[in-house]
């Protein structure tokens, strides 16, 4: 007795999902000036001269802002480069990674 074929297919489940995305703040300070914030948005982050300094802006009268939203390996990316670069010119910029809600 031959075995039949079927041209139905078993649908399988995948628990695929989209990785999780981390947002990259930075946070005010007074020591480091503004326009090295703004150097550092543009450069590190790719943010036009006009956003970075709207964001630089909101970081000085808020205390913090988001600067861009990233995979983890990426966001932790950006954020060491920042902070290199920040130390090596003498400033205490500080970045962090916070998981998107």
């Amino acid at each position: 007795m031959a075995k039949e074929q079927s041209s139905v297919k078993e649908r399988q489940h995948t628990n695929l999902r989209e990785p999780r995305r981390y947002k990259v703040l930075i946070y005010n300070d007074d020591f480091t000036p503004m326009e090295f914030v703004v150097k550092i948005l543009v450069e590190i982050f790719f943010k036009s001269n006009t956003e970075a300094e709207a964001l630089m802006l909101q970081v000085h009268h808020s205390d913090k802002a988001v600067v861009g939203i990233y995979s983890y390996d990426v966001a932790l990316s950006k954020v060491s480069k920042a902070t290199n670069i920040s130390r090596e010119a003498g400033h205490p910029l500080r970045l962090s990674v916070e998981p998107e809600q």
